[in-house]
């Protein structure tokens, strides 16, 4: 069964076209208009192994804030589709990813119930034209709409570039793992019967 999502979100401040393949080989086309931000969705799909494709038009002429969030939104959402009712898949992952001085530890867990953990103190407030509290933004969105408990700390880290790099391969890592199918697990990785 493929493991895909094709998806469009059109709001008053958006309009974003998104593609997501689980099992590819981290290929993307990231157009969002905030650079920095597509640098980060490009190393996500990279280190996760997914295939994504991103085209997002958004009122980036107030700020990225609507852009970056509901790019997470569609993603989420994108997740959720693709992983379907998730039998077989691992559930959990977790993964540490230095950046030179930085280091940032995302561990995950494919629950159905939303809840975010950021502990990450990002010493500068923006890299090029995107506003860093738009990681914590991006990551809530997501959490929300693919339904994960995800914990992300910034354990150690002075550039703000590193520090958030590090989270986004973290990210892609523990999500590779997470979603990953093990032939020996029947059904869903739960005793509810249900994730």
């Amino acid at each position: 069964m493929s493991r895909t999502a094709s998806l469009e979100r059109v709001t008053g401040e958006t309009a974003i076209e998104l593609a997501l393949n689980l099992d590819g080989s981290g290929q993307s086309q990231i157009a969002t208009g905030i650079g920095f931000f597509d640098h980060m969705l490009i190393l996500f799909s990279k280190h996760g192994l997914f295939d994504l494709t991103v085209a997002a038009k958004g009122d980036i002429y107030v700020d990225g804030h609507h852009t970056v969030e509901d790019t997470g939104i569609v993603l989420g959402q994108a997740l959720a589709q693709a992983l379907g009712d998730k039998a077989g898949i691992k559930r959990y992952g977790t993964a540490f990813v230095p950046m030179d001085e930085a280091l940032a530890m995302v561990s995950l867990d494919i629950s159905g119930r939303p809840f975010l953990v950021f502990d990450a103190t990002l010493p500068n407030e923006q890299v090029g034209q995107f506003d860093s509290e738009l990681t914590e933004e991006f990551l809530r969105a997501l959490s929300v709409h693919a339904g994960l408990t995800l914990h992300v700390r910034l354990l150690s880290g002075k550039n703000t570039h590193h520090s958030i790099e590090a989270i986004f391969k973290a990210l892609g890592r523990a999500l590779d793992e997470a979603t990953r199918q093990d032939d020996r697990i029947k059904g869903v990785m739960s005793t509810k019967g249900m994730l």
